[in-house]
């Protein structure tokens, strides 16, 4: 029996450190983890591999969504935008930086938009839902987690008036974050009251998608398009602050931009690919309202994913951090930044610009929450600052710098939004709508407490073990 043992041992081991060996998609330190728990618990370290340690849709998944990107990108006509005319709307010091972000998706920034920052999680809900009552056209919805709670009901009941009056609406849920949803009766009374529904990333045939992909590969965006003319972008789900799927860390602070201008065409673009990619349903034109109106910023939309070029997200922030000039302050809810996302915030502390970040004080995942607080030490000892946000769960996922540029979308800074979720984010240059988004920032941070450099010294010996434990085997949560 110890020898079968033995044998099994060493021949996992061996099998699956060959295949990590033969990926070179993989970074060191995720390479490393990698062996680390093969190693130390091959059975359960090979299973864990075979069920979540491949970056991958499928083949033929991954093709399909690159297939369905070139075809509308013939129909999008200008809404990509002019790279040349985009760089000119740029101030020169973020102009990289916002190169950078238009070589992901191929959208460049585009003028004449306007944003409104939403107020408390009821008005919020209110104007959307009231946007939704004045679609004369089409409304797409897309979001992660979708529950059947006030929010969750009130949206789906504007879905359902709207195409009682011959509105076009298409319901997009994840699989997995929406998964009781899309099997409970509201939803199929959407779909009986002509709601168009789609489930992105199906569970459906959870044996395919372990042998083909991995379950944990999610939609995490959240969009909302109004008739081609309205756009919401933000953190926020379709459900209550409360939370009630995981209650004891309620409320959930959140945050939500109300966008109108060229923008939104590329919202809606980004939702098309990812409707259509769940559905198969084709498009001979783009669903895009008309936006006449002159005068506003700058903006472009940001999409990525799994499918898309590997890094991108981290790359993304470093360049927005390499040209800080005075300022930084991010909130996220989770933390666990790669060797490029981390050294650009110490970079950025070392060369003088103030680097705020706001973190939550109780974290849903204590995995995160351990991991997070390993970097807390590199982080202040650069220069940093650190605060634990305690009114809640800070869900809200904000970036603004010297007061001039803002981010603003779904993308947490962790290694599961920079290499499995699908994420969307939409990138301003506006000194008003910036001043409005730091002022929000500055709530959070009046409802936090600052974190010095002599508390995580003096933090003991076995939670600094534990907190660097769990950041070792970050690089594959």
């Amino acid at each position: 029996m110890l020898i079968l043992l033995t044998t099994g041992h060493a021949l996992l081991v061996v099998a699956f450190t060959i295949r990590i060996l033969l990926r070179d998609d993989l970074s060191p330190p995720a390479r490393l983890a990698w062996f680390i728990v093969i190693n130390v618990v091959p059975y359960v370290g090979s299973s864990t591999y075979f069920l979540f340690g491949e970056v991958e849709i499928g083949h033929r998944a991954s093709n399909e969504r690159k297939k369905i990107l070139a075809e509308l990108r013939l129909l999008a006509g200008d809404v990509p935008g002019d790279p040349e005319i985009g760089s000119g709307l740029i101030e020169a010091a973020y102009t990289p930086a916002f190169r950078y972000a238009a070589s992901i998706n191929g959208l460049h920034p585009v003028p004449d938009n306007r944003a409104e920052l939403m107020g408390t999680p009821d008005e919020t809900l209110d104007r959307m839902v009231q946007d939704i009552d004045g679609a004369t056209e089409h409304v797409h919805i897309l979001t992660y987690i979708w529950l059947d709670d006030l929010t969750g009901t009130r949206i789906a009941e504007a879905l359902i008036r709207a195409s009682g009056r011959g509105v076009t609406c298409r319901a997009l849920a994840d699989g997995l974050g929406s998964r009781k949803f899309v099997a409970s009766p509201l939803w199929k009374r959407m779909a009986e009251a002509g709601v168009h529904t789609g489930v992105s990333l199906s569970l459906s045939n959870p044996l395919r998608t372990i042998l083909t992909s991995r379950l944990d590969m999610r939609n995490h965006r959240k969009i909302t398009v109004i008739d081609g003319r309205i756009t919401y972008c933000g953190s926020r789900n379709a459900a209550d602050p409360e939370f009630r799927v995981k209650p004891r860390f309620a409320p959930w602070i959140d945050i939500m931009l109300r966008f109108e201008g060229p923008v939104v065409a590329q919202n809606q673009l980004l939702f098309i690919l990812d409707w259509t990619a769940a559905t198969g349903e084709k498009f001979d034109k783009l669903p895009n309202g008309e936006s006449a109106r002159k005068g506003g910023f700058p903006a472009l939309v940001v999409g990525d994913g799994p499918t898309m070029r590997r890094g991108a997200t981290p790359q993304l922030f470093s360049s927005l951090i390499s040209c800080a000039r005075s300022g930084i302050t991010i909130s996220t809810p989770y933390f666990v930044p790669d060797a490029t996302l981390l050294e650009s915030l110490c970079a950025a502390a070392h060369r003088g610009v103030r680097v705020t970040l706001i973190f939550p004080a109780r974290n849903d995942s204590w995995v995160v929450a351990a991991a997070s607080r390993s970097y807390y030490r590199r982080l202040l000892e650069a220069g940093c600052i650190i605060y634990e946000f305690e009114g809640g769960l800070l869900h809200a996922k904000t970036f603004t710098m010297d007061r001039k540029v803002s981010v603003i979308g779904s993308t947490n800074l962790d290694l599961r939004s920079f290499d499995l979720n699908y994420e969307n984010n939409i990138i301003l240059q506006d000194e008003t709508v910036t001043d409005a988004v730091c002022a929000r920032q500055a709530e959070y941070i009046s409802s936090a407490v600052q974190v010095d450099l002599s508390q995580v010294l003096a933090w003991s010996p076995q939670r600094r073990i534990w907190n660097n434990v769990i950041a070792t085997v970050g690089p594959i949560l």
